[in-house]
């Protein structure tokens, strides 16, 4: 009779490590947003609009090599997370967020602070019911994983090619699409998250790297999907 209660220790010890590394990623990942939120909004309050829309102006091409150091290290994280410790790990994925604070502080001059605030709540509700769908279905969503990534280089190529183009119509589009993709890219890591756990040690190295990198790609879907949302939803200053 001595196996059955060993099983169910050992069963419970599994689904609490799962736990425990789910609640990391998370828990991560709302960390990285709140820091992008205090410093996206903070130089809009304590400068005042009228200053720091010149501050923008006047420094406009160090947002722009900002945005590259942000790309480089999400690059950095995506290829030699493996390589590196876990708390180097960590403390680039809070520069990242930080640095994304600074780069998308402008929306505060574009963008009114209500709908700024309103957009975020819907987008909130509507990561937290994607995410939660991402872990009961049953289907597996890890096919879809490819038409994902094609959809997001085209969505890529139509946003260059709008640039030129300047077209409202089209922007409205994309914005649309790229809401859909990213609700589907929320869906497809959330699973992706909840199939790691289930392999991760608790406590170990790798467990806690791959609870960076989990919390690096649901903060870029909620980002991402945020900012093609308040194109949509957005009131205009």
């Amino acid at each position: 009779m001595e196996p059955v209660p060993v099983m169910q220790d050992s069963y419970t010890g599994a689904v609490d490590q799962s736990r425990s590394f789910i609640v990391k990623v998370y828990m991560w990942m709302s960390l990285g947003l709140f820091l992008t939120a205090g410093i996206s909004i903070a130089p809009y309050i304590i400068l005042g609009p009228n200053t720091y829309e010149s501050l923008i102006y006047q420094y406009i091409y160090v947002i722009y090599g900002l945005m590259i150091v942000e790309f480089l290290i999400v690059l950095g994280l995506s290829f030699l997370l493996n390589k590196i410790p876990a708390v180097l790990g960590f403390l680039l994925f809070l520069a990242y967020s930080a640095l994304n604070g600074i780069t998308l502080s402008p929306i505060f001059l574009i963008y009114t602070g209500g709908s700024i605030f309103s957009t975020f709540l819907v987008c909130g509700m509507m990561f937290a019911g994607t995410s939660v769908l991402g872990f009961i279905t049953k289907m597996d969503l890890t096919k879809f994983g490819g038409y994902l990534s094609m959809a997001l280089i085209g969505l890529v190529v139509a946003m260059v090619v709008n640039l030129f183009l300047n077209s409202n119509m089209m922007t409205w589009i994309i914005s649309l699409v790229g809401v859909v993709i990213f609700v589907g890219l929320t869906a497809y890591d959330t699973q992706k998250i909840k199939n790691m756990a289930g392999s991760m040690e608790a406590g170990s190295e790798e467990s806690k790297k791959a609870s960076v990198m989990g919390a690096l790609m649901l903060y870029l879907d909620f980002i991402n999907m945020f900012l093609f949302l308040l194109r949509l939803l957005g009131k205009r200053n």
